[in-house]
């Protein structure tokens, strides 16, 4: 496909003015969180049926013209997998994406296991996409040719992929089913990961004690301010596994960190010192001073409660495979969880439940309704 960089105000423009004549084109967009501490959006691709444009931002001062393009209901925006595409939009720019087809969850209502762009070029148009340089430095310039064409292949289809999926859509009278969970990601917002305490975001500190978990705290405050006086990401300063390792052992020498394999002898020469000293620290906390895991309140386990759960799951795994959806998608084990416990009478009970969608009540509502009932007698 033919491409073009934007790279000024005024070529901005001037594309964006032809974009808000399309009816259709798809987007991606590149950024750098495998290289700097503060990620950010570094290429912006855009195509129409014929053509792409790369959208530099680093050269742009005045993003207003896309953001009116993004926002624009009468231009429908193909994504493939837009979770971190729309967050990066909401964090970079305040940006609202309108009039989303998101080809990867569009597959979800066809039943297609492998969902991956790469396979469904493969599938769909015979194209072997080239993912060497998805990790790349998109902060850097000038780009290589290849990290250009690549750029390029990732929207170079996505419009045709579009007419394709939503063919499929259209014959299984599934198009409704999708377009609602467009909607809903369509309203997905960036979230700041770096909001004390720390430890929230850590997978497995719930099940950490106290002293264990001050101790994770205060390691995980050392490598953020490392990370970014260093502009680099967390990972490439201490691992989450290492950190964890360190937190139950409470190593208090380099010496024993090295032992136990925490961290190398790089990073020990690097940061071993103030390692020590924020495990050092915690340990030395007062009981009263220790941060605690906030404990969600389950309700005391019904009897009632679970058979309907263990229906439900049943049900789930019989009409996953005669409607072709996968089962966690279908209906999630959280949502067959509020089920169970609110058990709705109606199909309107059974919406105003967090959660459970239009399509869901479509697709299996009484289905849900008959095991609930089943369940009371």
């Amino acid at each position: 496909m033919n491409y073009k960089f934007i790279e000024s105000d005024v070529e901005l423009k001037n594309v964006c003015d032809d974009f808000l004549k399309e009816k259709i084109i798809g987007v991606d967009l590149e950024a750098d969180s495998m290289h700097c501490f503060k990620e950010k959006i570094c290429l912006i691709q855009v195509a129409t049926a014929k053509e792409a444009f790369l959208i530099d931002p680093f050269e742009i001062k005045e993003v207003a013209p896309f953001l009116r393009v993004l926002e624009d209901r009468d231009v429908m925006k193909v994504f493939h997998g837009a979770d971190f595409d729309i967050r990066s939009l909401d964090r970079d720019y305040q940006a609202q994406v309108k009039n989303l087809f998101d080809t990867e969850i569009a597959c979800r209502f066809l039943g297609i296991k492998e969902r991956g762009l790469a396979a469904l070029l493969k599938r769909n148009f015979n194209v072997d996409a080239d993912k060497k340089y998805q990790k790349s430095d998109w902060g850097k310039r000038p780009f290589k040719q290849g990290m250009i064409e690549y750029s390029v292949g990732d929207v170079a289809y996505l419009t045709k992929l579009h007419d394709i999926i939503q063919g499929r859509l259209v014959e299984k009278k599934r198009l409704s089913w999708a377009k609602e969970e467009f909607e809903i990601q369509e309203q997905v917002r960036y979230e700041n990961n770096h909001a004390l305490p720390l430890f929230l975001k850590f997978k497995g500190a719930g099940k950490m004690d106290n002293r264990s978990l001050a101790v994770l705290e205060n390691l995980l405050q050392v490598r953020l301010k490392i990370a970014q006086k260093k502009d680099q990401p967390l990972f490439k300063i201490i691992s989450n596994p290492s950190l964890m390792t360190m937190a139950y052992e409470k190593p208090v020498t380099i010496d024993q960190m090295l032992s136990i394999r925490a961290i190398s002898k790089k990073q020990a020469d690097m940061y071993g010192k103030i390692c020590v000293e924020a495990i050092t620290k915690a340990i030395s906390l007062d009981h009263k001073a220790l941060p605690s895991y906030p404990k969600t309140r389950r309700p005391k386990k019904n009897v009632i409660v679970q058979e309907r759960i263990i229906r439900l799951k049943k049900m789930r795994e019989k009409l996953s495979a005669a409607i072709g959806i996968e089962p966690g998608f279908l209906l999630n084990n959280a949502v067959i969880g509020s089920i169970a416990f609110k058990n709705p009478a109606t199909s309107e009970d059974l919406l105003k439940i967090e959660h459970v969608r239009h399509w869901q009540v479509e697709a299996i509502g009484n289905d849900i309704l008959s095991i609930l009932g089943y369940c009371k007698s």
